[in-house]
């Protein structure tokens, strides 16, 4: 689909992890790597945003932020910033579950919209693991982080977006894995043994 890039969002000092949540391994792979073949599915291109030159060895172009510092929406404004196509799919590099199904599908739900946003079981939206249609949403953005704002869920209150529900993702292989989010090494050691499981 060469109306989408890719951005993988490699976040902050994974001081909960200890070590860079990025480069931590899962059935053979990097989170980076991982993710990074998923989002292949519906882009030719697939950039991460935030890496320090000397640990940027998944050839993927860097991205850097345009407000340092800024947590998760900065990271996401750098990823529309620089995003030349007319959307971005975004993804926190700490879902290493995603798959290329699923951004198929969120990518089947974009006419009309301005973002495609998951929704997970418990009703917690993943604002870090959705479609951003550049023109509408690089802005709004801007103008959220200009007025102190750091929660990208803050976003989807200033575009129109179209929330996916978790029973519109159920039927879809490793639907119940997709926003487990790894934090910590018992996060890590449990997505080791689902992996396992899995395969």
């Amino acid at each position: 689909m060469v109306d989408i890039e890719g951005f993988i969002l490699l976040g902050g000092a994974s001081s909960r992890m200890g070590t860079d949540k990025a480069r931590l391994d899962l059935g053979g792979k990097p989170f980076v790597k991982r993710i990074a073949d998923a989002l292949f599915h519906v882009s030719s291109s697939v950039s991460v945003v935030g890496a320090r030159d000397s640990t940027n060895d998944w050839h993927l172009p860097n991205v850097s932020d345009v407000y340092a510092k800024w947590g998760a929406l900065g990271g996401l404004h750098a990823a529309l910033s620089a995003c030349k196509s007319e959307w971005a799919a975004v993804v926190a590099c700490d879902l290493p579950f995603v798959s290329g199904e699923l951004f198929v599908r969120l990518a089947s739900l974009r006419d009309g919209f301005d973002s495609v946003v998951p929704i997970q079981d418990n009703g917690y939206l993943q604002p870090l693991c959705a479609l951003y249609r550049k023109t509408s949403c690089v802005e709004a953005a801007k103008s959220l982080i200009e007025s102190g704002e750091r929660r990208p869920r803050r976003l989807l209150e200033h575009i129109k977006a179209r929330l996916v529900t978790a029973s519109e993702l159920s039927t879809l292989n490793g639907a119940q894995l997709f926003f487990v989010n790894i934090n910590t090494v018992e996060d890590y050691e449990q997505a080791k043994k689902a992996v396992i499981s899995d395969g």
